[in-house]
C-alpha cells in the first residue's frame, strides 16, 4: 500500500484496480514514447496493404466505400467511410497542426525571425526541388498526372520524429528542433497548396458563411467567452460550412488552431493569489456547520482557476494530440494505404516504373535530400540563418534525408490530386518506396555522423557556437 501522503493524491487511473493497472496505464506509457505514433502508423499501413491484397481483398474498398447517411432537419450529410476519415476526422489532425504552428510562431522557435529563417528556407528548398523532379518525370504524360506535383513536397512529422527518437543522444536537441520547425514550415506550405491548388467548384455563399463563423469565434474570444463547449459547437458548424463551400474542410481545422489563444487567462501570480484565497476560505468552511455545499463550491472554484491558468492551446493540444496521433492518423493510413496490386491493368512492374511512381519516389528521396541541404547551405553562406546549436553539416544532410519521409500528408494530397485509380495507386507506391528509402538513408547518415559532444568543439563556420542547455 502507498504511504498516506501519496494516497491523498491517488486517482482512479493511478490506482491498483485491474483496468487502470493492466490496461489504461500501459497505453498511457505507450503514447508517451516518441516512436510509438510512427510505429502505429506503419502497422496500420501494413494492415491496409495486406488486407487489400489478401484473397478477400475486394472487401477493402467495399468497406471504405460504404456510405453513411445522416439527416438532421434541413442538414443532409452523405459520405463514404473513407471520406468521413479524410474530410472529417483528419480535421482533428490539421487542427493539432494549426496548434503546433501557432505555438511555434508565438512562443517557439519560429518567433525569432533569424531562427525561423533557416528551417523556413530549408523547407522551401525541400518543396521546390521535389515538385520539379516530379514534373520532369511526368512531363510526357500530360493530363491528370501533372496534378500530383505537390505529393512529394510534404514531410511526415510522426515518422521522422519517430526515427530520430531511435537515435537518442546521437542527434542534438538543436537538430531535432530544426527538423520539427522544418516540418512545421513544410505543413504551412502544404496547407497553402491544398487551399490554392486543390479547391474546385467554389461555393461562395457557403465560404462566406464559414468566414462569418470564424469571425464570430474571434469575437467570442475578444469578449471573453471561455466555454470549450461553445467553441466545439462553433467549430463543427464552421467545418460544415467550409466543407460545403468546396474548399477542403481540413483547412477549417488549421484556421481554428491558429486562432486558439496561446496564453492563459490567469498568470502565475494570479493563480497563486486566487488559489491561496480559495484554500483559505476552504479551511474556514470546513469548520462551519452544514459545510458540504460550501466545500463543493470551493472545489469547483479551484478547478475553474486551475483550468484557466493553463493556456487553451496547451489544454487542447494535451487532449487532442493522443487522439490525432494514435487514432485519426492510423485510421487515415488504414483507409488510404491499401493499394491492390492485382488491379493494375499494365502489371505491378509497370506500375513500379511508371513516371508517377518514379516522380514521387525520387522527389521524396532525392528532391528532399538535395533541396533542403542546398537551401540550408545557401542561407548559411548568405548569413540569413545559423545552423542549430551543436549541429554540423553531416547531421543536416541526415535530417534532409529523413524529411523525405512524406507519408501522411503525401497520401492526403494524392487523394485530392487524382480521380484515376491507377494514377492514385502508382503515386501511393512511389510514396511507400520513397519514404522507406528516405528513412533508411536518413537514419544511416545520422547514425554515422559525429555525436553532438564531438561536434560541440568543431562547428562549421556560420553556426551558433553557444552551448545547448
Amino acid at each position: 500500500m502507498p504511504p498516506e501522503t501519496e494516497r491523498v493524491y491517488e486517482t482512479w487511473v493511478h490506482s491498483d484496480r485491474r483496468i487502470p493497472k493492466g490496461f489504461v496505464r500501459p497505453i498511457m506509457r505507450f503514447t508517451q514514447i516518441e516512436a510509438s505514433s510512427g510505429s502505429l502508423l506503419l502497422i496500420a499501413a501494413l494492415i491496409a496493404l495486406i488486407w487489400a491484397n489478401a484473397p478477400f481483398g475486394e472487401t477493402y474498398d467495399q468497406f471504405w466505400d460504404t456510405h453513411l447517411h445522416l439527416e438532421i432537419g434541413p442538414v443532409h450529410f452523405e459520405e463514404s467511410f473513407r471520406h468521413i476519415v479524410n474530410d472529417a476526422l483528419m480535421v482533428i489532425f490539421f487542427f493539432v497542426v494549426g496548434l503546433e504552428i501557432k505555438r511555434e510562431l508565438v512562443v517557439g522557435e519560429l518567433r525569432d525571425p533569424k531562427k525561423a529563417a533557416l528551417p523556413a528556407i530549408a523547407a522551401l528548398g525541400g518543396m521546390i526541388l521535389p515538385a520539379t523532379i516530379y514534373l520532369l518525370f511526368v512531363a510526357g504524360e500530360g493530363g491528370e498526372a501533372t496534378n500530383g506535383w505537390a505529393i512529394p513536397m510534404a514531410t511526415d512529422i510522426a515518422f521522422s520524429v519517430g526515427v530520430i527518437s531511435l537515435l537518442g543522444s546521437r542527434v542534438s536537441t538543436g537538430a531535432k528542433l530544426f527538423l520539427l520547425a522544418l516540418a512545421i514550415a513544410d505543413d504551412i506550405g502544404a496547407i497553402l497548396v491544398i487551399a490554392v491548388a486543390y479547391t474546385e467548384d467554389l461555393a461562395l455563399g457557403w465560404l462566406a458563411a464559414g468566414l462569418v463563423g470564424l469571425l464570430l469565434v474571434y469575437v467570442a474570444q475578444r469578449v471573453g467567452i471561455r466555454s470549450m463547449l461553445f467553441y466545439g459547437v462553433a467549430g463543427v458548424i464552421v467545418w460544415f460550412f467550409i466543407f460545403e463551400s468546396g474548399v477542403h474542410a481540413t483547412l477549417a481545422g488549421v484556421a481554428l488552431g491558429l486562432m486558439t489563444p496561446v496564453f492563459p487567462l490567469y498568470s502565475e501570480d494570479d493563480y497563486y493569489r486566487r488559489s491561496s484565497w480559495i484554500l483559505g476560505r476552504f479551511e474556514m468552511n470546513r469548520a462551519a456547520p452544514n459545510h458540504r455545499e460550501r466545500l463543493d463550491y470551493d472545489a469547483m472554484q479551484m478547478a475553474a482557476v486551475a483550468r484557466e491558468s493553463i493556456a487553451p492551446l496547451d489544454r487542447l493540444e494535451h487532449t487532442l494530440t493522443p487522439w490525432s496521433s494514435f487514432v485519426v492518423v492510423p485510421l487515415f493510413a488504414l483507409a488510404n494505404a491499401g493499394v491492390r496490386f492485382a488491379d493494375f491493368e499494365s502489371g505491378v512492374g509497370d506500375a513500379l516504373t511508371s513516371p508517377v511512381a518514379l516522380g514521387v519516389a525520387l522527389g521524396l528521396l532525392v528532391g528532399k535530400l538535395f533541396g533542403i541541404t542546398i537551401a540550408t547551405w545557401i542561407a548559411v553562406r548568405l548569413g540569413i540563418g545559423k545552423l542549430p546549436t551543436r549541429t554540423g553539416w553531416p547531421q543536416i544532410i541526415g535530417l534532409a534525408g529523413l524529411a523525405g519521409i512524406g507519408f501522411t500528408v503525401s497520401l492526403f494530397v494524392t487523394e485530392l490530386a487524382f480521380t484515376d485509380a491507377n494514377l492514385e495507386d502508382s503515386a501511393k507506391i512511389g510514396i511507400f518506396i520513397g519514404s522507406f528509402l528516405a528513412g533508411v538513408i536518413g537514419y544511416s547518415l545520422l547514425r554515422r555522423a559525429k555525436s553532438p559532444e564531438v561536434m560541440a568543439g568543431d562547428l562549421p563556420a556560420g553556426s551558433d557556437q553557444t552551448t545547448a542547455t
